[in-house]
C-alpha cells in the first residue's frame, strides 16, 4: 500500500479542521489537466501544511481524481472545498495563479477527492519527518509499512478511528506490519465523490440516450440508500434527469447483460415511450473499465425489486 502526504494551504486546513461536520473534501488544484495517479482509491492521504507551520495535521481516505468545473466542485463539494462559497473558491484559485476571475470563469479544476477527514489538535500535530524534504511542494509518496516510522504511525491512526472499524473496513483489509500485505476491494464514496466519479467513468454522458447536457446528467443509485445500498460506482449509473426518475420508478431497467429492458406500463400509462422502446434490449453505454460497470446483482435486485 502507499500513502501519500500532500502539502496543504493553511487557509484550505484551518477552514476545514474548524468543520467537525464535513466529512468528505475537495484537494482541488487550480488547474485541471494533471491527473492524480499516485494512490488508488482506500489509500490515505495525509495533510502536510506549508512553511511556518509546517507539520502533518491530519489525513484522510483517497476516493479517486477527476477534473470539475469550478461549479460543478462547488456543487458536488460545496465547503468540503475548504471556502465558504464557490466565489471565495474563485478568489482562493486567482490567489494562486494570479489571474483574473474572467480568465478563470468556469473552468476545470483539479479535484483530488477524499472522505473519512481526520484533523489533528493543536498537541498531536506532527513535526514533519527529515524523509521529507523542504523543497517538495506539491507532496510525496511513501510505502506503507517499513519506509518511515512517522508515516506508518499517521497511517495507522488514519485507517484505525472507530468510525473506519465499523463504517469502512471493507475498502481496506488487513493493515499494518503484523496482518499481511493490505488488499484494497471496491470502496465506498462520500456522497460527492460518488456524483463526480460516476459522471467521469460514463464520460459525462446518459447510459441510455448517450445525451450529453452536463447540468441534466445525475449519477442514479441502482440499489438505493434507502434500501442499503451504498455510494459504490457498481452501485451507480450516469443517467438524464428524466431517464433517472423512470429508472428510479420502475419504468426502465438494466439486465445483468447490461441490456435496455422498457416496461409496457410506460406505453399504456402515458401513451409514449417510443425514444426507449427503439433502444429495448440494447447494451447501454458503459464504462470502459470493467470494475466501475454495474454490479449484476444490484441490476438484478431493481428488476426483481422495481421494475415494473
Amino acid at each position: 500500500m502507499k500513502a501519500y502526504v500532500g502539502v496543504t494551504d493553511i487557509d484550505w486546513y484551518k477552514y476545514l479542521s474548524s468543520r467537525s461536520s464535513i466529512r468528505e473534501a475537495n484537494f482541488w488544484r487550480p488547474y485541471g489537466s494533471r491527473a492524480f495517479k499516485i494512490l488508488v482509491p482506500g489509500e490515505p492521504f495525509i495533510f502536510k501544511t506549508k512553511a511556518p507551520l509546517n507539520q502533518i495535521v491530519g489525513g484522510a481516505i483517497f476516493e479517486g481524481f477527476v477534473s470539475l468545473n469550478i461549479s460543478r466542485a462547488w456543487e458536488f463539494f460545496g465547503e468540503g472545498n475548504g471556502v465558504s462559497s464557490s466565489d471565495a473558491l474563485i478568489e482562493r484559485i486567482r490567489k494562486i495563479t494570479g489571474e483574473s476571475r474572467n480568465e478563470i470563469g468556469d473552468r476545470e479544476i483539479g479535484c483530488v477527492l477524499l472522505r473519512d477527514l481526520l484533523f489533528f489538535s493543536d498537541q498531536e500535530r506532527i513535526p514533519t519527518p527529515p524523509s521529507f524534504s523542504a523543497n517538495i511542494v506539491q507532496g510525496k509518496s511513501f510505502t506503507f509499512p517499513g519506509e518511515d516510522d512517522v508515516i506508518d504511525a499517521v497511517v495507522q491512526r488514519i485507517v484505525s478511528r472507530e468510525d473506519w472499524s465499523t463504517g469502512f473496513r471493507g475498502d481496506v483489509e488487513n493493515l499494518g506490519p503484523t496482518h499481511g500485505s493490505p488488499r484494497l476491494v471496491t470502496p465506498r464514496l462520500g456522497q460527492g465523490a460518488f456524483k463526480a466519479i460516476v459522471q467521469e467513468a460514463y464520460v459525462r454522458r446518459c447510459a441510455i440516450t448517450n445525451h450529453k447536457i452536463l447540468p441534466t446528467l445525475q449519477a442514479a443509485h441502482i440499489l438505493p440508500v434507502a434500501h442499503g445500498g451504498q455510494h459504490r460506482i457498481d452501485n451507480g449509473i450516469l443517467l438524464r434527469s428524466d431517464v433517472h426518475t423512470m429508472f428510479d420508478r420502475g419504468y426502465i431497467g438494466i439486465d445483468e447483460d447490461f441490456r435496455l429492458r422498457v416496461s409496457p406500463r410506460l406505453r399504456s400509462e402515458f401513451g409514449n415511450g417510443d425514444e426507449f422502446y427503439t433502444k429495448e434490449g440494447q447494451v447501454v453505454t458503459l464504462p470502459s473499465v470493467t470494475n466501475n460497470q454495474p454490479s449484476a446483482e444490484f441490476l438484478t435486485w431493481h428488476l426483481e425489486k422495481v421494475f415494473r
